[in-house]
């Protein structure tokens, strides 16, 4: 059964508190108040995942809003599975929850991202995508720096 981490609660709280400032710093959004009643809860029961199905139906509402603000998959459009790979160099997903990723609950394809993300072994997480985003702005810089500019 899937369940709601406690960090995704936490990420869709701070979402709230942007997107809803308290007027005041006191009051708090309806989204806000409910997800920080579940957060104070697993807090106080020493809990740090929630069970997807019986997660409170406002406070489901408003982690859905969250969620629907962040990217749906992993996959960096390098599909080793394809190639016969159990698991994919690219993305660091099973064959099978590649497979069946959109019949996949919320829940369930959080948990596959944190999985991927604490493991940090797949493609997506080395410096592949963060040495492409350099190059991409020092050939931005570059091109910015050749046009001429006249100094009195």
């Amino acid at each position: 059964m899937a369940a709601i981490h406690i960090t995704d609660i936490e990420s869709a709280i701070n979402f709230w508190r942007e997107r809803s400032p308290s007027p005041d710093g006191v009051t708090l959004c309806p989204e806000l108040r409910e997800l920080a009643q579940v957060y104070g809860q697993m807090v106080y029961f020493r809990q740090d995942q929630a069970d997807e199905v019986s997660f409170p139906k406002q406070a489901l509402a408003a982690w859905q809003v969250w969620y629907a603000s962040t990217p749906d998959t992993p996959c960096i459009a390098i599909c080793s599975t394809s190639q016969g790979d159990a698991v994919c160099k690219g993305c660091g997903r099973s064959f099978d929850e590649v497979q069946h990723w959109l019949s996949l609950s919320p829940g369930s394809k959080r948990a596959v991202w944190r999985r991927i993300t604490r493991e940090g072994s797949a493609w997506r997480f080395n410096r592949y995508a963060e040495r492409a985003m350099e190059a991409s702005a020092d050939s931005a810089n570059s091109a910015s720096t050749d046009t001429p500019s006249h100094h009195a």
